[in-house]
């Protein structure tokens, strides 16, 4: 399948993406980017064109990926003239109809992952849902995703927007917590490093098991006498008390049922 693609937007996501593809014989033309550093960078690593300007985007792409912020999405394409091309968003929650006004062919690629420019991922475990406005699109979209990953699904928007949700719990607010962690640690003097062996047997557990058989801690009876001692001692972390407090009363909810 001899496509060419440009991508609108060079973080982490577009930065993994955009190799993964050149990876399998997908040609980058160009690279867009608000800011010259993060441009530059991406296309010095695919040895790509690359510009900062909407006027410059390459109108020769098959299908222009959008990965950019969700708050941006608008504003950016509203000044760009893709010709009816294949325009494709990536994002979890925007809803496909957030770009139907730019072009009469668009699509969504979510990849399920969180990604970071200084860690290496395999694409090929990398669960992709995909959804589009026509059943060609919709094809070309599968043999796209089916190239670089094991795992591609059709969803629609209501569902996908659900499925970001749980990944923001799973992901974003658990990372959350291990910051969280590691301050009250510090405040002590004592590494983050000693929490590790526990993250990942958490993890590895959920690999087995559902996550609610795999739940222990003082939340699941609510021990008070423990829940006491432990608000006690988060006196200097007032903001933390009260979340401990509403995650500790969340779980014991769920476990009174």
């Amino acid at each position: 399948m001899s496509l060419n693609f440009c991508f609108i937007g060079a973080g982490n996501l577009a930065t993994h993406l955009s190799k993964a593809f050149q990876n399998k014989g997908f040609n980058i033309l160009q690279i867009y980017s608000r800011t010259e550093k993060s441009a530059k960078e991406l296309a010095d690593v695919l040895s790509v064109k690359y510009t900062t300007s909407v006027n410059e985007i390459d109108e020769n792409a098959d299908v222009y990926f959008v990965a950019i912020k969700d708050s941006a999405v608008s504003e950016v394409l509203s000044q760009i003239k893709f010709n009816n091309k294949l325009v494709v968003h990536c994002s979890g929650s925007l809803p496909l109809s957030a770009i139907e006004d730019f072009s009469e062919n668009t699509g969504v690629f979510y990849p399920l992952q969180t990604f970071s420019k200084k860690r290496e991922v395999d694409f090929d475990e990398i669960p992709v849902f995909i959804e589009s406005n026509s059943s060609k699109n919709q094809e070309a979209l599968l043999q796209i995703a089916n190239s670089i990953s094991k795992s591609v699904s059709e969803i629609n928007s209501d569902k996908r927007m659900l499925l970001h949700i749980s990944a923001v719990f799973a992901c974003n607010f658990v990372n959350h917590f291990y910051t969280i962690a590691a301050e009250i640690l510090k405040s002590k003097d004592i590494p983050f490093d000693v929490l590790k062996p526990l993250i990942l047997e958490t993890a590895l557990k959920v690999q087995e098991i559902k996550p609610e058989k795999a739940q222990t801690g003082p939340a699941v009876r609510f021990d008070e006498n423990i829940i006491s001692a432990h608000l006690q001692a988060l006196n200097d972390f007032d903001e933390y008390r009260q979340l401990y407090m509403s995650v500790s009363k969340s779980i014991f909810e769920h476990y009174k049922k």
